[in-house]
């Protein structure tokens, strides 16, 4: 049930719509664990790979403390199960939060502990991998290139890895984003040049082939934007930031959403131009709830 709950996760447009379907697996979980029969222990990583999807589709909404009461429990019962690959991802996932709300150095410290919980899981998943992409976006939120290239390093030996080393569900870090993560890494640090080509290359690995690319693509393009903005070019923040919020509306995004806000800030220098103004309207419309 939970691999499936998966795939509708990621083929869904609007992620909230598989929230009551969660809702109702964890129900049947826990009233199981709750009786303590023999099976208890073998439900222990189902519960925390489910607990771990309601924080995705609390954290997609915006729902930061949803998202974190979501993730402790994911972690604390994948403590018990000594799943070490499920406990690191759950903490992978509670420093986004913390880097939602720019606390980098914190993340940082999460994902130093989720770190040292990968090398304890299982060296064919790329666990590992994955928590040095987020430590790249951590560190260049400190201001650190020097970190953050070496963390991006780290994380493109993923492609050395033998076929399986995703599970198609909680821990999808197969070096397909890798060139989205470093072009925004490079937006964070004001390499612009850098990052555009990345993301140029990141936008054609995002074609709408389906409605899981909806939120991929919505993040790369906010991201072109945002080298518009810091070039004072108005052309390119359009056409970047008009296709960025047709996709957050389209797939009710609050992830989107959010990062077209950030965008707004960048917009100020801009702002007399109508047609930038009139982006800035249509965004603040945009719900991030």
């Amino acid at each position: 049930m939970n691999s499936h709950l998966w795939q509708v996760y990621h083929l869904a447009r609007s992620k909230g719509s598989v929230y009551s379907v969660i809702r109702d697996q964890l129900k049947a979980l826990n009233e199981e664990l709750a009786g303590g029969g023999s099976r208890s222990r073998s439900l222990l990583s189902p519960a925390a790979d489910l607990f771990q999807m309601a924080g995705e589709v609390a954290f997609d909404g915006n729902r930061y403390t949803d998202a974190a009461a979501s993730y402790s429990l994911a972690a604390s019962v994948s403590r018990d199960a000594a799943a070490y690959d499920l406990w690191a991802c759950a903490l992978v996932r509670h420093a986004y939060l913390d880097m939602s709300e720019q606390r980098y150095r914190q993340a940082a410290q999460v994902l130093g502990a989720a770190e040292r919980l990968a090398g304890r899981g299982d060296s064919e998943l790329s666990t590992r991998h994955w928590v040095a992409s987020v430590q790249a976006e951590a560190f260049a939120g400190l201001g650190d290139l020097t970190a953050c290239e070496r963390a991006l390093d780290r994380a493109e030996k993923v492609r050395d890895l033998a076929a399986g080393g995703t599970n198609g569900g909680l821990l999808r870090f197969d070096g397909t984003r890798l060139a989205e993560e470093r072009g925004a890494r490079y937006v964070q640090l004001g390499h612009l040049d850098l990052a555009e080509a990345a993301l140029t290359t990141a936008l054609a690995q995002t074609a709408l082939s389906s409605g899981q690319s909806y939120r991929r693509r919505g993040a790369v393009l906010t991201s072109l934007a945002a080298i518009g903005a810091k070039r004072r070019d108005p052309d390119q923040v359009l056409v970047y930031g008009r296709e960025a919020v047709g996709l957050a509306r389209a797939s009710e995004s609050g992830y989107v959403a959010r990062r077209l806000r950030a965008l707004c800030v960048e917009l100020g220098p801009l702002s007399g131009d109508r047609r930038v103004a009139e982006l800035g309207a249509e965004i603040a419309t945009l719900s991030t709830l």
